[in-house]
């Protein structure tokens, strides 16, 4: 009695690579723009592999257009920012400034602002903890930016949100934590003043 062989199982699929988008292709042209200033590569080969990073279609074929350049870091994996108005108040912005993912406020004697209307954040979600103290925490953010403050707490001092909930593609959501304390908590959008300095 002759015995059949078994037949072969087949081989599982591979995996369909991944589909790179429009935010993926600037990351990389951008990456590639920072290594030439850096003279990590010479313009014509920043010209060559600019125009193949606008014509990836997968995530892959990106990633071999910087796989010899240095990775960088990640801005979610920051260390928080940590403010605290101490005697004299503290800010950050409306300068360019890198935005981590975590941002603690405490707003102590003499305040706390946080203006995010020049940042260039990638980030899809940053988290604010603001914690109004004596003295308040002001935070800033641009038309188009969303906020989402089930975490609040408003305290003595209340905690107002003053912002409008549209919410354009491509902007970071900020999720607001903390507590209002004695001088409360406030999240707007600029105002007139603020957006004469911006324009």
């Amino acid at each position: 009695m002759t015995v059949e062989p078994p037949e072969p199982s087949p081989r599982p699929a591979s995996p369909a690579p991944l589909r790179a988008s429009h935010d993926d292709r600037e990351a990389v042209v951008e990456q590639l723009r920072d290594a030439a200033a850096e003279g990590r590569i010479d313009l014509d080969e920043l010209g060559e592999r600019v125009e193949k990073a606008l014509q990836s279609r997968t995530l892959d074929e990106l990633a071999v257009l910087t796989a010899d350049l240095p990775q960088p870091e990640s801005p979610g994996s920051r260390p928080p920012l940590v403010l605290k108005g101490g005697m004299s108040g503290a800010s950050r912005g409306p300068a360019r400034w890198e935005v981590p993912g975590h941002v603690i406020a405490h707003g102590g004697l003499g305040g706390v602002k946080i203006d995010f209307t020049r940042t260039e954040c990638r980030l899809k979600e940053v988290t604010v903890e603001a914690y109004g103290e004596t003295s308040g925490v002001t935070i800033v953010i641009p038309d188009g930016w969303a906020v989402e403050t089930g975490g609040t707490d408003p305290g003595f001092g209340g905690f107002k949100d003053e912002t409008t909930p549209d919410r354009l593609p491509g902007t970071p959501l900020i999720r607001l934590t903390g507590s209002g304390g004695m001088g409360g908590v406030t999240i707007r959008h600029p105002n007139r003043r603020e957006c004469r300095k911006l324009a």
